[in-house]
């Protein structure tokens, strides 16, 4: 059965006037349930992307479905929730009576306000004014307002931003809790570790390009596994690893070997070290982690400048 997406885009593009090119030829493929991360350095696209998903900006060729629809159409935004940027309220008006303001015009029941605020654990300070909130807590109004209509899909632009340990651990939770409600949601993210404790898939996109998107485990796996060695004597452990593999496949760092060979080698490997009288005590594949994948992928390519904020504010809808 083919996975049904609830993002998807072809070719898209956006160049400001200015005549930066923000966004190139983009593919992004979110399938429906999934947690999607989409990752880049600052100034890559995310937020220019997220705004065109959002139907705040326009592309300016290519073409995408959202939520089943054409991104900004009265169709897909009943059945999405987004937070682009910085969440805008009101600051003299409390967390409720701002909740109440979007939902009216956004034709959204009112019955839907406290849930919302408790999905977000926001109750105790919703009668509070906007103004008094810290970022965490404007962070967590601003996913309450793009709950509200409890939508299918949520586009959430660094939903962690501002928060302490305790609120990012919150806001994790949460967007786990969606998943498992039938939730898709689509965030980007500077925190790689949040990512890799939340996301199924992740995108990358450098200087407005998609340079690479799997699992977790298939982003690791891109710059190849090494067979990390700690041996004694470790130089005749050397020795026997490139008399049977080529010395460009092996390196040494901090009193251990590095051995650029396939995981089904590393038992093979050990019988023969022990063999010939060589202590072996420690033998284990290293993992990249996805901050290292990242570094490697963004690193190829020079980041454009990118006018994201396009001069407007951001918000909730």
């Amino acid at each position: 059965m083919a996975q049904t997406l609830a993002v998807e885009t072809h070719g898209l593009t956006k160049r400001y006037r200015t005549g930066v090119l923000a966004v190139s030829d983009l593919n992004l493929s979110v399938r429906t349930g999934e947690v999607y991360g989409f990752l880049g350095p600052n100034g890559a696209g995310k937020t220019t992307t997220l705004r065109m998903l959002s139907g705040l900006l326009h592309p300016t060729s290519g073409t995408a479905v959202v939520a089943g629809a054409s991104p900004g159409s009265p169709l897909s935004l009943t059945r999405m929730g987004a937070m682009v940027e910085t969440p805008a309220f009101y600051p003299y008006l409390s967390g409720l009576d701002n909740l109440r303001v979007v939902a009216r015009y956004g034709g959204v029941p009112a019955s839907r306000i406290d849930p919302a605020l408790e999905q977000v654990d926001m109750e105790d300070r919703a009668r509070h004014k906007f103004k008094t909130y810290s970022t965490g807590m404007k962070q967590r109004l601003g996913v309450a307002a793009a709950l509200l209509k409890d939508p299918q899909l949520l586009i959430l632009d660094e939903p962690t931003s501002g928060l302490d340990p305790q609120g990012t651990v919150e806001m994790r939770e949460l967007i786990k809790e969606l998943r498992r409600d039938g939730r898709t949601v689509l965030l980007s993210s500077h925190l790689l570790n949040e990512v890799e404790l939340t996301c199924d898939r992740v995108g990358v996109i450098t200087a407005g390009r998609l340079v690479a998107e799997g699992t977790i485990e298939e982003m690791r796996s891109r710059g190849g596994h090494a067979l990390l060695i700690r041996a004694t004597p470790l130089d005749q452990a050397r020795r026997l690893v490139e008399a049977v593999f080529s010395r460009d496949r092996v390196s040494e760092q901090d009193g251990v070997l590095s051995l650029q060979v396939d995981r089904s080698q590393a038992a093979s490997i050990n019988r023969r070290l022990v063999a010939d009288g060589v202590d072996v005590s420690e033998l284990r594949m290293s993992e990249q982690s996805l901050e290292d994948v990242f570094l490697q992928l963004t690193e190829k390519a020079p980041s454009t400048p990118s006018p994201s904020g396009g001069g407007q504010g951001g918000g909730a809808s």
